[in-house]
């Protein structure tokens, strides 16, 4: 399970946590939402795992054998509907990802 936190914009951020903090969390989710729409775009021939240590981390789980579900938060107040919308597309997005969930048939023996 993955808890991505982080879709809200800096202005909004406590004190409590810093500025690189924040920037290296939303370089994280920029990746994986290039992930996302790569791998929703039937017509798209490469998929930049690489390009941060989550993706890498998520690749058998976007994409490839893996049963993935993604939940997505919103916020039903009006002050957070640009978030709200933002949210919905990424899901959407995530939708479209088509896994090929591999049963894995073997014998593990007990110790």
């Amino acid at each position: 399970m993955v808890k991505c936190k982080g879709s809200e914009r800096n202005t909004k951020l406590d004190g409590s946590l810093r500025l690189r903090e924040a920037t290296t969390i939303q370089l994280s989710l920029s990746a994986l939402c290039n992930v996302i729409s790569s791998l929703a775009d039937e017509r798209s021939v490469h998929i930049p795992y690489r390009d941060s240590k989550l993706t890498r981390l998520l690749q058998l789980s976007l994409g490839g054998p893996a049963r993935t579900v993604f939940l997505a938060n919103i916020c039903q107040e009006a002050a957070s509907f640009d978030e709200s919308l933002s949210t919905l597309r990424y899901a959407n997005r995530a939708s479209k990802i088509n896994n090929a969930p591999l049963a894995m048939v073997g014998y593990v023996p007990l110790h």
